[in-house]
């Protein structure tokens, strides 16, 4: 049976880590909230950058041809960007993209292209971590990101994107991450960033709408690569927040739990105590009564 010494170290040792989960959770929620407002402001240029891009090439449809809206039938190469964190303690967030990362290297691309060869680009040190230990092909690595996540990471992983697959060293670009849904959800998403496939064209809309300087083809070849340059962003905006929810739950369960047991422990340290009250006690009353019987 512990001790009362035992006991009352245990306690003091919980209370420290409950009031260290305490603290995180406190600072996985401010860091949340900064992240949903950084979502928030990217929404509306993607927006914009999508709709304009979809306008644009339902008008230059039959006219105009770039590589970016190429399908390809015969896919032998393929490039897969996932995003993970670079600390733990965010409970299952790592976890789950990257049990989702090995589902589709080893199960499920070989089923939708049964010629494709997957290449890593991995994004967060658990990512990196992860596919060095499976020795999978990693063509750029990218740990330690998101304690300062800035736009100049979508610059290192655009060229890789853009010019390997107009160049045909990639037929399928998708990105794999945590979508924040809210602070109780996130989900694994797979995005296909090229070719681009193009989503709620508008085809009742007139090209003759709008005036073009210099022309719609100039502008949809300045465009493209700023709109696969958002979908990267949107996706690390998205990992960033969902990273920073998953924490803050888990922090707040970590808590919770480190309350329950600090309760739980404080009986047993008060039983033992009255136990060891009480047999003193039963010493004591035992010696006078043996001395009462010896006088």
């Amino acid at each position: 049976m512990a001790t009362l010494r035992d006991i009352r170290r245990r306690i003091v040792a919980v209370r420290n880590t409950s009031q260290i989960t305490s603290a995180m959770r406190m600072v996985a929620a401010a860091k949340l909230r900064k992240a949903q407002n950084a979502i928030i402001a990217a929404r509306p240029y993607a927006s914009k950058v999508a709709q304009i891009l979809q306008n644009l090439a339902q008008a230059e449809r039959y006219s105009f041809a770039h590589p970016y809206f190429e399908e390809r039938a015969d896919v032998r190469s393929i490039l897969l960007i996932v995003v993970a964190s670079d600390r733990g303690l965010c409970g299952a967030f790592n976890a789950n993209v990257l049990k989702a990362a090995q589902y589709y290297i080893e199960r499920k691309f070989p089923e939708e292209f049964p010629k494709g060869r997957v290449h890593i680009i991995a994004v967060g040190k658990r990512a990196v971590q992860f596919f060095q230990r499976r020795k999978d092909p990693v063509i750029l690595a990218l740990p330690d990101v998101f304690g300062r996540l800035e736009f100049s990471t979508v610059l290192h992983i655009a060229p890789h994107v853009g010019e390997g697959f107009i160049s045909g060293q990639y037929d399928r670009v998708f990105v794999l991450y945590n979508e924040f849904r809210s602070i109780l959800r996130q989900e694994v998403r797979r995005k296909q960033i090229l070719p681009i496939v193009a989503v709620g064209v508008q085809h009742h809309r007139d090209a003759g709408d709008y005036i073009y300087e210099p022309s719609r083809a100039a502008i949809l070849e300045a465009l493209l690569p700023q709109y696969v340059n958002v979908q990267l962003w949107s996706a690390l905006l998205e990992s960033h927040a969902a990273e920073h929810a998953a924490r803050m739950v888990a922090m707040d369960n970590a808590t919770t739990n480190a309350r329950d047991l600090i309760a739980s422990l404080q009986l047993e340290y008060n039983k033992a105590r009255q136990a060891s009250i009480t047999k003193e006690m039963l010493e004591i009353v035992g010696g006078a009564e043996a001395l009462r019987a010896s006088s």
